[in-house]
Protein backbone atom coordinates (compact mmCIF):
# COMPACT_ATOMS: atom_id res chain seq x y z
CA UNK A 1 0.00 0.00 0.00
CA UNK A 2 1.43 3.41 -0.85
CA UNK A 3 1.95 6.00 1.84
CA UNK A 4 -0.66 8.68 2.34
CA UNK A 5 -3.43 6.63 0.72
CA UNK A 6 -5.87 5.23 3.25
CA UNK A 7 -6.85 1.58 2.97
CA UNK A 8 -10.47 2.49 2.22
CA UNK A 9 -9.45 4.54 -0.88
CA UNK A 10 -6.88 2.20 -2.42
CA UNK A 11 -8.49 -0.13 -4.93
CA UNK A 12 -11.77 1.81 -5.05
CA UNK A 13 -13.72 2.59 -8.24
CA UNK A 14 -12.10 5.96 -8.80
CA UNK A 15 -8.55 4.65 -8.34
CA UNK A 16 -6.83 4.19 -11.72
CA UNK A 17 -4.78 1.34 -10.26
CA UNK A 18 -7.91 -0.70 -9.65
CA UNK A 19 -8.36 -3.65 -12.01
CA UNK A 20 -11.81 -4.62 -10.83
CA UNK A 21 -14.87 -3.69 -12.86
CA UNK A 22 -17.36 -1.67 -10.81
CA UNK A 23 -20.46 -3.70 -10.15
CA UNK A 24 -23.72 -1.89 -10.86
CA UNK A 25 -25.79 -1.40 -7.76
CA UNK A 26 -29.59 -1.42 -7.87
CA UNK A 27 -29.56 2.30 -7.09
CA UNK A 28 -27.44 3.04 -10.16
CA UNK A 29 -30.01 1.48 -12.47
CA UNK A 30 -33.13 2.45 -10.54
CA UNK A 31 -32.58 6.21 -10.56
CA UNK A 32 -32.15 6.56 -14.36
CA UNK A 33 -35.13 4.26 -14.86
CA UNK A 34 -37.27 6.44 -12.59
CA UNK A 35 -36.15 9.60 -14.40
CA UNK A 36 -36.94 8.13 -17.83
CA UNK A 37 -40.34 6.95 -16.56
CA UNK A 38 -41.09 10.48 -15.29
CA UNK A 39 -40.02 11.91 -18.65
CA UNK A 40 -42.37 9.48 -20.41
CA UNK A 41 -45.21 10.55 -18.11
CA UNK A 42 -44.34 14.17 -18.84
CA UNK A 43 -44.46 13.42 -22.57
CA UNK A 44 -47.94 11.90 -22.24
CA UNK A 45 -49.22 14.87 -20.22
CA UNK A 46 -47.70 17.33 -22.69
CA UNK A 47 -49.32 15.48 -25.58
CA UNK A 48 -52.76 15.77 -23.94
CA UNK A 49 -52.18 19.45 -23.18
CA UNK A 50 -51.05 20.17 -26.72
CA UNK A 51 -54.09 18.39 -28.16
CA UNK A 52 -56.31 20.55 -25.96
CA UNK A 53 -54.55 23.69 -27.21
CA UNK A 54 -55.28 22.81 -30.82
CA UNK A 55 -58.71 24.41 -30.44
CA UNK A 56 -57.26 27.84 -29.57
CA UNK A 57 -58.40 30.60 -31.92
CA UNK A 58 -58.07 34.37 -32.04
CA UNK A 59 -60.94 36.23 -30.44
CA UNK A 60 -61.59 38.66 -33.27
CA UNK A 61 -61.44 36.53 -36.43
CA UNK A 62 -61.54 32.99 -35.11
CA UNK A 63 -58.27 32.11 -36.86
CA UNK A 64 -56.61 28.99 -35.43
CA UNK A 65 -53.44 29.61 -33.40
CA UNK A 66 -50.72 26.98 -33.79
CA UNK A 67 -49.52 27.43 -30.20
CA UNK A 68 -49.64 23.67 -29.56
CA UNK A 69 -47.22 23.02 -32.42
CA UNK A 70 -44.81 25.64 -31.09
CA UNK A 71 -44.85 24.01 -27.66
CA UNK A 72 -44.29 20.54 -29.18
CA UNK A 73 -41.46 21.93 -31.31
CA UNK A 74 -39.58 22.85 -28.12
CA UNK A 75 -40.63 20.28 -25.54
CA UNK A 76 -40.27 16.97 -27.38
CA UNK A 77 -36.56 17.43 -28.25
CA UNK A 78 -35.92 18.63 -24.70
CA UNK A 79 -37.49 15.43 -23.33
CA UNK A 80 -35.39 13.30 -25.69
CA UNK A 81 -32.16 15.07 -24.67
CA UNK A 82 -33.09 14.85 -20.98
CA UNK A 83 -33.62 11.10 -21.29
CA UNK A 84 -30.22 10.77 -22.94
CA UNK A 85 -28.65 12.73 -20.11
CA UNK A 86 -30.39 10.62 -17.49
CA UNK A 87 -29.40 7.28 -19.01
CA UNK A 88 -26.66 7.68 -21.63
CA UNK A 89 -25.69 4.90 -24.01
CA UNK A 90 -29.12 3.29 -23.91
CA UNK A 91 -32.44 3.39 -25.75
CA UNK A 92 -33.84 5.80 -23.15
CA UNK A 93 -34.08 8.83 -25.51
CA UNK A 94 -36.57 6.86 -27.61
CA UNK A 95 -38.99 6.44 -24.68
CA UNK A 96 -40.35 10.04 -24.39
CA UNK A 97 -40.58 10.38 -28.17
CA UNK A 98 -42.51 7.12 -28.44
CA UNK A 99 -44.77 8.02 -25.50
CA UNK A 100 -45.60 11.42 -27.02
CA UNK A 101 -46.20 10.03 -30.50
CA UNK A 102 -48.34 7.11 -29.35
CA UNK A 103 -50.43 9.43 -27.17
CA UNK A 104 -51.04 11.85 -30.04
CA UNK A 105 -51.89 9.05 -32.46
CA UNK A 106 -53.89 6.94 -30.01
CA UNK A 107 -55.96 9.60 -28.28
CA UNK A 108 -55.96 11.93 -31.24
CA UNK A 109 -57.37 9.52 -33.79
CA UNK A 110 -59.50 7.12 -31.77
CA UNK A 111 -61.87 7.39 -28.85
CA UNK A 112 -64.69 5.23 -27.50
CA UNK A 113 -67.23 7.64 -28.96
CA UNK A 114 -65.77 7.53 -32.46
CA UNK A 115 -63.37 10.15 -33.79
CA UNK A 116 -60.51 11.25 -31.54
CA UNK A 117 -59.73 14.69 -30.16
CA UNK A 118 -57.58 15.88 -33.08
CA UNK A 119 -59.37 18.18 -35.51
CA UNK A 120 -59.53 16.76 -39.04
CA UNK A 121 -57.46 19.53 -40.64
CA UNK A 122 -53.92 20.91 -41.01
CA UNK A 123 -53.52 21.60 -37.27
CA UNK A 124 -53.29 17.89 -36.45
CA UNK A 125 -50.64 17.31 -39.11
CA UNK A 126 -48.72 20.38 -37.94
CA UNK A 127 -48.78 19.18 -34.32
CA UNK A 128 -47.56 15.72 -35.25
CA UNK A 129 -44.80 17.07 -37.49
CA UNK A 130 -43.72 19.69 -34.93
CA UNK A 131 -43.25 17.00 -32.29
CA UNK A 132 -41.96 14.00 -34.22
CA UNK A 133 -39.48 15.66 -36.59
CA UNK A 134 -37.49 17.68 -34.00
CA UNK A 135 -37.70 14.74 -31.58
CA UNK A 136 -36.29 12.40 -34.21
CA UNK A 137 -33.55 14.90 -35.01
CA UNK A 138 -32.61 15.10 -31.33
CA UNK A 139 -32.62 11.30 -31.16
CA UNK A 140 -30.38 11.13 -34.22
CA UNK A 141 -28.06 13.76 -32.75
CA UNK A 142 -27.63 11.84 -29.49
CA UNK A 143 -26.88 8.66 -31.44
CA UNK A 144 -24.32 10.41 -33.67
CA UNK A 145 -22.71 12.11 -30.67
CA UNK A 146 -22.35 8.76 -28.92
CA UNK A 147 -20.80 7.19 -32.02
CA UNK A 148 -18.24 9.99 -32.34
CA UNK A 149 -17.33 9.83 -28.65
CA UNK A 150 -16.87 6.07 -28.65
CA UNK A 151 -14.78 5.99 -31.81
CA UNK A 152 -11.17 5.35 -30.84
CA UNK A 153 -8.73 7.83 -32.32
CA UNK A 154 -6.13 6.20 -34.56
CA UNK A 155 -2.58 6.92 -33.52
CA UNK A 156 -0.94 6.81 -36.99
Amino acid sequence: MSEGVPDCVAGSEGDPRSTEEPTPTPRRTLLPLAVVALLALDAVLLAWTEMAWLTLRTAADGVPLPLAAAVALVTVPVLVLAADTAWPASHAPFVPLAAWTLTILGAGLWSPAGAGVLPPDWRAVLLLAAGVLPGALALSWTSAKRRVLTRAPSDG
